[in-house]
């Protein structure tokens, strides 16, 4: 196996990073089925939520070499793309435990333009979200789309989701919804509902919507046994938003409600969809490949 103008030391090492991307590639990329420009620009919050979930190591670098593959060195890459070995200097850490190497390799394939060419990528300064490989100083991209252009926006983007990832109270992976219980009030239009939901790690959550005759209805989330005045409706570009705008279902399952009369599941059913029209749109527009 040949790539031209490459030394040695680089070909054994882009040899590695193919063999692990004929086995292993595509499955890291299955994570997040997204093949899109590497421009930042389009990106909402919840991509790079995405992104920075899969990512064990986030970096900001600059590439310094980026060799092109041939077909036959680059496996499974679909129409459209360019495969390259992607060497780059580590400009800024955002994470990554116990550090990584100063200078890293990965295979990125490059999105290729309306004339069927690949973008100019030496020198570019990118954003990197990749878990690492069988070396040090090897990397392997979480998703195709795993290699962005790094922005200010993009940046602060990046570091506050891993703030938030790493924090100790950092909301769970929302996996599902739990039970769902309904207190009438002593008035017409009065009444508490309760929603638990179902976590990764077992943590509780719960959602409360309150209604009062007259008045729109309050609702929050409790990451915790108790519901109490720490509660509040997260906001949008959150952690906790995009944990729940990206994984609660647009409707109350039905098994939600299984050990309600028929009034308080209605009103269940009600209070939730007040809880998603507040929490509205995912906002992923990173495109199935």
């Amino acid at each position: 196996m040949q790539i031209p103008a490459m030394p040695k030391l680089r070909i054994l090492l882009a040899g590695c990073l193919i063999l692990a991307s004929n086995h292993g590639f595509q499955s890291v990329s299955a994570q997040s089925s997204a093949t899109v420009s590497p421009s930042a620009t389009a990106l909402s919050y919840a991509d790079y939520a995405d992104l920075a979930v899969a990512a064990p190591v986030v970096a900001k670098a600059q590439i310094t070499q980026a060799t092109a593959l041939s077909a036959k060195q680059a496996t499974g890459v679909p129409a459209g793309f360019k495969r390259f070995y992607i060497e780059a200097k580590v400009v800024g850490l955002i994470r990554g435990e116990n550090g990584i190497s100063p200078t890293v390799s990965y295979l990125y394939d490059a999105p290729l333009d309306r004339k069927g060419k690949a973008p100019k990528l030496k020198k570019r300064q990118v954003l990197i979200f990749a878990q690492r490989g069988a070396r040090p100083g090897q990397l392997q991209l979480v998703a195709r789309d795993a290699q962005i252009d790094w922005t200010p926006t993009a940046d602060s983007t990046a570091k506050a989701l891993v703030s938030e990832l790493l924090g100790q109270d950092a909301p769970p992976h929302i996996v599902g919804v739990g039970d769902a219980f309904h207190v009438a009030g002593t008035i017409a239009g009065e009444g508490e509902t309760q929603i638990f939901l179902k976590t990764e790690n077992g943590q509780p959550v719960s959602l409360s919507i309150i209604s009062r005759p007259g008045e729109q209805a309050q609702w929050a989330v409790a990451l915790g046994e108790v519901v109490d005045e720490a509660a509040a409706t997260p906001q949008r570009g959150t952690l906790l938003w995009y944990r729940l705008a990206c994984s609660l279902p647009q409707t109350l399952p039905i098994a939600s409600t299984r050990t309600l009369g028929v009034t308080d599941a209605e009103a269940a059913k009600r209070d939730y969809a007040i809880v998603r029209a507040g929490l509205g749109q995912c906002g992923r527009t990173r495109t199935a490949g």
